[in-house]
């Protein structure tokens, strides 16, 4: 019986709880992870090109293609070569909006506070207000990745095609105008013209009059998995890209900068060349090819070479669409 396996349930129970092996480092838990995908993504040629447009134009990147192929990992790798700070990443789904993107205000947890403290202290007005009600608010990633005071950074908005109708248009007047506005904020501006605000990474940023003007715009990588068309005024206003499936040549490559310390051999060649036979007839993501490859040559797992051809079976499960 392979020695591999951690669940056996033909043993004898684990007389205490279990230590697991290491992780595969794509799948670290916190930053380790995003410096993993940064460190190994290979873009092609018309990729970096239309990243340098992007930057240049200060244009969102809107990049398409199927899941897996490397369409967040993107703007990990430009982070890290451009020193832009860690990645502020905005996971959108059909309830996403746009103040969501730039503020979040607790409207009923400010209510209870000031119902007791007003139980406390039986006064008219509160003599820190100002810092009572940046207790409250809180930047979202869009407005963290405006108001920062190390911009620009960069803002990963993943999913976009899976918003609401509104909110691609919606994000992009924001950027197009160069300013938002708080209102609860610009409603108390005349007794506080300055409140500090929380942003998404923990930076405290100073609000002015209820508003936030920014003179540099942030790296947007917006991602799509091509569910659903983006109307011509939008598409307008992004610079494009379309993301094809790596071919067997570019697989080997991936695989060489995830496993740096292992050669290719015949049977890492073998395990991708099937990895693209089976992506021929099911979709299939890269990220299931690496872990493939992790169970194969992980040490101490010693998984047999006819064992791990049926493993494969399950771990080249197809997508789906």
């Amino acid at each position: 019986m392979a020695i591999w396996k951690i669940y056996d349930p033909s043993g004898q129970p684990a007389p205490q709880q279990v230590t697991l092996p290491p992780a595969p480092p794509w799948r670290q838990p916190g930053r380790g992870r995003d410096s993993v995908l940064a460190r190994t993504f290979i873009p092609d040629p018309l990729l970096v090109d239309a990243v340098n447009s992007a930057l240049y134009l200060r244009r969102p990147l809107l990049l398409t293609g199927k899941p897996g192929t490397g369409k967040s990992a993107l703007v990990h790798s430009v982070a890290r070569q451009l020193a832009l700070g860690p990645v502020i990443e905005w996971a959108v789904n059909s309830r996403s909006t746009l103040q969501e993107g730039l503020y979040q205000y607790d409207a009923l947890a400010r209510l209870q506070y000031i119902q007791q403290v007003n139980a406390r202290i039986r006064t008219a007005e509160q003599e820190d207000e100002a810092a009572e009600l940046g207790m409250f608010l809180a930047l979202g990633p869009l407005g963290t990745a405006l108001a920062s005071r190390h911009a620009p950074r960069a803002l990963l908005v993943d999913e976009i095609d899976k918003s609401d109708v509104d909110l691609p248009n919606d994000l992009l007047n924001v950027l197009d105008t160069g300013h938002f506005v708080i209102p609860e904020l610009k409603r108390a501006a005349g007794r506080h013209p300055v409140v500090s605000i929380a942003a998404r990474d923990g930076e405290l940023v100073e609000v002015r009059g209820g508003e936030i003007t920014f003179t540099e715009y942030p790296f947007v990588v917006m991602t799509s998995n091509g569910e659903r068309d983006f109307p011509a005024p939008f598409l307008r206003r992004c610079v494009q890209c379309q993301i094809p499936e790596p071919g067997e040549r570019e697989l080997q490559d991936i695989v060489a900068a995830h496993f740096a310390e292992m050669p290719l051999n015949a049977e890492l060649l073998e395990v991708i060349a099937d990895f693209v036979k089976t992506r021929a007839s099911v979709p299939l993501a890269t990220d299931q090819l690496l872990n493939a490859i992790y169970l194969l040559v992980t040490p101490g797992a010693a998984l047999p070479v006819e064992e791990h051809k049926r493993l494969r079976k399950t771990l080249f499960q197809g997508l789906g669409g």
